[in-house]
């Protein structure tokens, strides 16, 4: 939910902040995909990463046909979450969001593998 507000802020508040907005925008972008994926899908993390990465990529796909083909999106909230102009930038954003979702799931994955778990629960009379 954080994530959501942040990248909220970023498209409305921050659209003075340039390279903040933009760029580290369509990082958090992805990221923000992956979560919403694995909120609804038990799947492991490189199929769901990709599947976040893709919706970037298609994201990016559309801006550039729709430059190509001379199309414009007419409802200003729509614009701006999706964006009018296809840059290989966002691209980049999108691989980067991409690579820290990988980065920080396998991070989550090694701490997890070294936390102690819980002991057996001891009997109540003494060994002897």
């Amino acid at each position: 939910m954080a994530l959501f507000l942040v990248l909220i802020l970023l498209a409305t508040i921050g659209a003075r902040w340039g390279w903040l907005r933009s760029f580290f925008g369509d990082v958090l972008a992805v990221a923000w995909v992956y979560l919403v994926f694995k909120t609804f899908v038990a799947a492991r993390v490189l199929p769901v990463g990709l599947a976040a990465l893709g919706v970037g990529l298609a994201v990016e796909l559309g801006q550039f046909l729709a430059s190509a083909w001379h199309l414009h999106i007419s409802n200003r909230a729509l614009r701006i979450v999706l964006g009018s102009t296809a840059d290989w930038w966002d691209v980049l954003a999108y691989v980067i969001g991409f690579a820290a979702v990988l980065a920080i799931e396998a991070l989550r994955e090694a701490l997890r593998a070294v936390r102690p778990t819980a002991s057996a629960p001891r009997s109540s009379t003494p060994s002897r």
